[in-house]
């Protein structure tokens, strides 16, 4: 009975306007020439860019953002507190799993490839030409480095 109360009175709230109104909408196209790319992250070494696709990686929902990558890269050892889905968009993405960075441990990622890492799962990567990848998560956005004097933050 109650669970037909509360159904009852959402619909009627729905029906009168009183929902919450949308604050995103609800289908978005990007398509690649209209990318718009800035600076890559502070997180990041300096010559990476950035393109946020969708939503806000400083808040706490999802979004999505590609990241260009220049050839010679890298990415040591670090976390993220919430799982990280990775699309190869372009490019080859060598990702190792561990607290060392060893590119004989990586698993060479090319486009089309996926990648689910878990949180607080120690990665890093290797780029061997210039890459795309995509990045899709829950925000906020954090990466935490294993060795905290590879944090380019701190050397900004």
């Amino acid at each position: 009975m109650a669970r037909w109360t509360i159904l009852g009175c959402a619909l009627a709230m729905a029906l009168a306007g009183g929902a919450p109104a949308q604050t995103r909408p609800m289908h978005k196209v990007v398509d690649a020439a209209s990318t718009n790319w800035g600076p890559g992250p502070a997180a990041l070494l300096p010559g990476a860019k950035a393109a946020l696709l969708y939503g806000d990686a400083t808040k706490p929902e999802m979004f999505v953002m590609r990241l260009w990558l220049p050839k010679g890269f890298r990415v040591a050892p670090h976390t993220h507190p919430r799982p990280e889905i990775l699309t190869v968009i372009s490019g080859r993405f060598q990702l190792g799993t561990g607290r060392r960075a060893d590119r004989a441990r990586t698993r060479t990622l090319t486009a089309g490839s996926f990648s689910a890492l878990a949180p607080d799962m120690p990665h890093y990567a290797f780029v061997d030409r210039d890459t795309v990848i995509q990045i899709s998560t829950t925000g906020p956005w954090a990466v935490n480095y294993v060795n905290p004097a590879d944090d380019p933050r701190k050397k900004r």
